[in-house]
């Protein structure tokens, strides 16, 4: 790490700590050549692939604004939206991966979205998984009752 008074291209680490909701780290530095001490935050970049093969930057907003849609109308806050789209992050980032292709993104919504509202889930699901047909609704909504 460079140090950003005097350019020097090393520094020591002398703390270390979890900042925000645990996806950062915060690390006080000191320059071994001025003395003068800094501070760095450090996140893991979470990426996801489209289907089209650009990647971008994962982002819970795009999450809540593809599960709003399928809560429209339903007993569902925005509170509960946020909260949704936080399980989803931590779970892909749980798997340890930089990147994760967008459909895997789709998958990890399914069971938060299912526990939240079964409507919204059966409506995200049938254009996620491309219902094409009644039978389809059915398989779902039979899975939804034996659970």
């Amino acid at each position: 790490m460079y140090c950003p008074f005097c350019q020097f291209n090393d520094s020591k680490v002398v703390d270390s700590r979890t900042a925000d909701d645990g996806t950062s780290i915060r690390r006080r530095r000191e320059c071994p050549n001025c003395k003068r001490r800094f501070t760095t935050l450090e996140t893991f970049a979470l990426s996801v692939i489209k289907r089209s093969g650009v990647v971008e930057a994962f982002s819970r907003d795009k999450v809540v604004s593809g599960v709003s849609k399928a809560c429209q109308g339903r007993p569902v806050s925005q509170h509960d939206l946020a909260l949704l789209a936080a399980q989803v992050e931590e779970h892909l980032r749980a798997s340890g991966l930089a990147s994760i292709p967008a459909d895997e993104v789709g998958k990890a919504v399914l069971p938060y979205l299912r526990k939240l509202d079964e409507i919204a889930y059966l409506r995200f699901a049938s254009v996620y998984c491309a219902f094409d047909s009644l039978d389809d609704f059915q398989a779902a909504i039979d899975d939804l009752r034996t659970a």
